[in-house]
């Protein structure tokens, strides 16, 4: 497929009734560009990181009542799953799209993560373009800016991980809505392209690459 960007009903799909509706239209608008953004950025997530990284797009698999509010493309250093390990994220919202590194809480090395970002407290704090995002939740669309964090405030997010048994942290860029539909999809790939050579400083980090 040609990829061209995301529009009006891509981000209405979250407004779809019914598990099954919206399941159905999920597949049929959303998912075939995910699956084009997966195979596009593998190659340069892998070359960009030094890890072979491989494709995820969310099935939803395990819902039997309540849709899906967000979707998503995963990509990590696994076949066969991403949850458990540092990842790169590319996904939507009904408000906004997301570009992200994720740690969630099914990861066994959140400790050992927690404490290199704290080793490196310095570098990230200074180092995370101002306009970049953090959020402690993966399943809650809202995020803080980090322009707008204080330096213990980051330290505490790593702290967090270290000692909360459900901890996450994710951090990258998000784009409202309404700017996602006017990009073309050029831009879009440059911005994606953009966030995720920002964010791989992260990836490196946990994964302990030098």
């Amino acid at each position: 497929m040609k990829f061209k960007g995301f529009t009006k009903e891509d981000f209405d799909v979250f407004l779809i009734d019914g598990l099954e509706a919206r399941m159905e239209a999920l597949k049929e608008t959303i998912r075939p560009k995910l699956e084009f953004l997966g195979q596009y950025f593998s190659p340069f997530l892998t070359t960009l990181t030094g890890d072979e990284m491989y494709v995820h797009v969310a099935k939803h698999a395990r819902r039997t009542i309540n849709p899906p509010k967000d979707t998503w493309v995963a990509f990590a250093n696994n076949a066969r799953g991403y949850k458990m390990l540092p990842h790169f994220q590319i996904g939507l919202w009904n408000t906004h799209i997301f570009i992200w590194f994720a740690v969630i809480y099914e990861a066994p090395q959140k400790v050992v993560i927690g404490e290199r970002f704290t080793k490196k407290l310095n570098k990230l704090y200074k180092e995370t373009p101002k306009d970049f995002v953090w959020s402690v939740d993966h399943t809650k669309p809202e995020t803080v800016k980090h322009q707008d964090l204080k330096k213990e405030e980051l330290q505490s997010f790593f702290q967090r991980l270290q000692t909360i048994k459900k901890a996450e942290l994710l951090s990258g860029f998000v784009i409202d809505r309404e700017k996602v539909i006017q990009l073309t999809p050029e831009e879009l790939i440059e911005q994606i392209d953009t966030v995720f050579k920002q964010v791989a400083l992260l990836y490196k980090i946990a994964m302990n690459i030098k």
